[in-house]
């Protein structure tokens, strides 16, 4: 494993071209094997779970070509296996490996996943949503406790249905939505997530020739069609990426130029940020300007009450989010209560916070009460998961003094290039075996 090396204090400054969104690519993928034609998608983010996707499109008979350092894969699903398996060495990887689980049952009724869907450990994360759902569609998954294999088939072919999610699960949203649109008859789903990596997928279907009415709500409406075609689909900008470096940016005193950042999205996060006293301009469609020397202070409710920063689902702010905003409260006047309400394991990365000397209570699993500014101090911590170790980054620029990172390929998984990326705007880091 490698380590990253920061020496913080320094400001960033400079551009940065935000590259595409992780949480649309990965579904984006999986959703090319529908199509009866080569799919070709662009702006990918160089990352690792991009890399473990495009090896289990290949483990089930796909052709992937292309160069993801030029950030264009095609995928050529003609000829996909007719028992498909995904390896434990891939499944285990990756979390987004079930969403092979729709597409496959569409296009071959059948699949045999050998390991469990791997991914952060943040928390538990239930499958029940995907496999209550496949069921009303006509598949029937089987899950090994013992192995966290699983082996879904539909002998007859799927069928629409009227389901109920019974949580607005972005990827059984995604998982369902692959599934219905090759199968037969009008599907209609409710309480379904509705945060912009799903409308991508949706609008990436359509375009492929499926029939798909609501997204961007919670109900949607499926007309099956037999076939799907291929083309061209540009993945769109990683609001997150974008966001955390805003936040490091913010944080350190700095000022930043992101481009390639939809202002729809950015719109939905600003009131968190106000919350921490962090403004930015738009200087162009998709150009946002963080100025200098932000005044970082809480906007407290009325009546001075402590301001809660909570998650949710969409167009609430998003989990992935919550750990770097945490450490911008690390350096902003005044006290927050954040309120994460999705995963019970998201802020245990804050004893690593407290450890570099954070004003932070963990009130319990999902709460914590943040009061800034504090002097961070360098030390030696460990990343968990991919934000929570984004989050330690930013940490580690404000502190003073060393900081190593530990476990870095875990932000790897999420952000393209972060060390070299980071370097470029000033900041004194470096990428150790």
């Amino acid at each position: 494993m490698s380590k990253l090396i920061i020496r913080g204090g320094k400001p960033l400054s400079g551009h940065h071209v935000v590259p595409g969104n992780k949480n649309a690519a990965l579904p984006m993928l999986a959703a090319t094997l529908l199509a009866d034609e080569p799919v070709t998608l662009t702006n990918l983010p160089d990352i690792a779970d991009v890399r473990v996707m495009a090896d289990g499109l290949a483990a089930l008979g796909a052709k992937v070509s292309g160069s993801l350092a030029e950030h264009t894969l095609t995928v050529d699903p003609r000829r996909l296996r007719a028992d498909p398996v995904l390896p434990a060495g891939i499944c285990t990887r990756i979390r987004t490996s079930f969403l092979f689980v729709g597409p496959m049952l569409a296009r071959k009724g059948r699949i045999r996943l050998r390991g469990a869907p791997g991914g952060d450990s943040i928390g538990r994360r239930r499958l029940d949503t995907h496999v209550n759902g496949l069921a009303a569609l006509g598949a029937k998954v089987t899950l090994r406790a013992a192995t966290g294999s699983a082996t879904a088939v539909a002998p007859k072919g799927l069928h629409a249905a009227d389901f109920m999610l019974d949580e607005a699960s972005v990827m059984g949203t995604e998982n369902l939505v692959m599934a219905a649109v090759l199968a037969k008859g009008r599907t209609v789903l409710y309480n379904t997530a509705c945060e912009p990596h799903v409308q991508n997928l949706c609008h990436m279907l359509n375009q492929m020739g499926a029939r798909i009415e609501g997204f961007g709500t919670n109900r949607l409406t499926i007309e099956g069609v037999t076939r799907l075609s291929g083309g061209t689909f540009r993945v769109g900008g990683d609001a997150i990426e974008a966001a955390s470096y805003l936040i490091a940016a913010a944080a350190t005193r700095g000022s930043i130029t992101l481009q390639g950042v939809s202002q729809a999205d950015m719109a939905v996060l600003r009131p968190a940020f106000r919350k921490l006293g962090v403004r930015w301009v738009w200087e162009g469609e998709d150009v946002l300007r963080l100025p200098p020397r932000q005044r970082l202070r809480t906007a407290y409710d009325l009546g001075a009450a402590i301001p809660k920063i909570e998650d949710g689902p969409w167009p609430m702010i998003p989990s992935d989010l919550l750990s770097p905003l945490i450490v911008l409260a690390t350096q902003t006047r005044g006290t927050e209560l954040f309120f994460e309400k999705m995963f019970e394991s998201r802020l245990y990365f804050v004893d690593h916070l407290i450890g570099m000397g954070a004003k932070i209570v963990q009130c319990d699993p999902h709460r914590a009460v943040v009061t800034g500014p504090t002097a961070l101090q360098g030390g030696t911590v460990t990343s968990p998961d991919i934000r929570a170790g984004m989050a330690l980054i930013i940490a580690a620029l404000c502190a003073k003094g060393r900081t190593v990172i530990h476990n870095a390929e875990s932000i790897d998984r999420g952000y393209e290039a972060v060390d070299a990326n980071l370097r470029a705007l000033g900041a004194d880091i470096v990428r150790e075996p």
